[in-house]
């Protein structure tokens, strides 16, 4: 039996960053947004090629609960190659314990192509097909996060696990396929969530809504079954809304030191610093004071853990924020 704090489930991966330097962002109206293009059947320069092991969702979730303190481990897959080599060793580097880690022999590990472009990116995924099981484990906290198409049965079998641990308080912050099996093949994880984290138009497509106003979406992604929803919308901060105390915030970004170097992550890094502080026994408002400046620190690194930062450095930048760096009630 293994005992933790926190512990981080989905699909671990190893990320190879192209620089592209010959692209152009055009303006899709019909669909209203951008997309990424390049001349068809040409072979193109690129800058450079960085690859970063051991992350996805829950592994930076579980790297930064570590950065910031906690007991922390992965619960995921890898395969039997070098890649899985890597990301195994890496995760022990960083301190994350691997005790809930399966190694498949035979199996390839999942590598993703991140095509970072101008400090934003567009990522090539592939996730295998696991044979998911839960373990058994003690932790105060899980985190749920992306897995792949064939994990329903597993989703199933954790809520299984929350409802016959109920001090273990679930976070759920979706990916991909989570998104697209819906939340009416979800309603066990929603309607077991203590912390759930999307931005604004994922809450529109899990609620198949065109509503735009944030706190009429947390209101409603409540009523789905989460304690406390947190809601982000990109420049304009973060939300949250707290349904035991009834009370809503609105938290700004913490302001950039300079210009972006790689976007990947920074909503990892938001949602599961923001989980931790709430782990390590923090105020809602603190939680949301230490969020931004995790994702803030992310975005000036290539990756999405080398700007995690500890619990040290987030206080020293929090004595160091704006005056207007609060939370605010709406």
């Amino acid at each position: 039996m293994s005992n933790f704090d926190f512990v981080a489930i989905g699909d671990v991966t190893t990320d190879a960053f192209i620089k592209l330097s010959v692209a152009e962002i055009h303006k899709d109206v019909k669909k209203d947004e951008n997309e990424l293009c390049m001349p068809w059947g040409a072979k193109l320069p690129y800058e450079r090629v960085d690859v970063v092991a051991a992350v996805g969702n829950c592994a930076n979730a579980a790297v930064s609960a570590v950065r910031l303190g906690l007991n922390g481990a992965l619960l995921s897959h890898v395969g039997d190659d070098k890649f899985g080599d890597e990301q195994m060793e890496t995760l022990k580097k960083e301190g994350v314990a691997t005790d809930l880690m399966t190694v498949n022999p035979g199996r390839p590990s999942n590598y993703h192509y991140v095509l970072s472009f101008q400090s934003e990116r567009t990522i090539l995924v592939k996730h295998e097909e696991w044979d998911y099981k839960v373990p058994e484990m003690t932790t105060r906290w899980l985190y749920l996060t992306s897995l792949a198409e064939n994990s329903l049965p597993y989703h199933h079998e954790l809520m299984k696990y929350v409802e016959a641990n109920p001090d273990v308080k679930l976070v759920f912050q979706p990916g991909t396929f989570q998104f697209k099996l819906g939340r009416h093949e979800l309603a066990d994880v929603y309607s077991k969530a203590h912390l759930f984290f999307c931005n604004v138009q994922e809450a529109q497509l899990i609620l198949e809504t065109e509503e735009s106003d944030v706190k009429k979406l947390m209101q409603m992604v409540h009523e789905l079954g989460p304690k406390i929803v947190c809601i982000t919308d990109g420049p304009d901060g973060a939300y949250a809304f707290d349904s035991e105390s009834g009370k809503m915030w609105h938290m700004p970004i913490y302001p950039d030191p300079a210009p972006p170097v790689d976007r990947t992550g920074a909503g990892d890094a938001f949602s599961s610093t923001f989980a931790i502080a709430l782990a390590k026994g923090k105020s809602m408002e603190d939680a949301l004071r230490w969020g931004p400046i995790n994702s803030m620190s992310v975005v000036q690194k290539v990756g999405a853990q080398a700007g995690l930062l500890t619990e040290a450095q987030i206080e020293d930048y929090l004595a160091n924020a704006p005056a207007d760096y609060t939370p605010k009630e709406i």
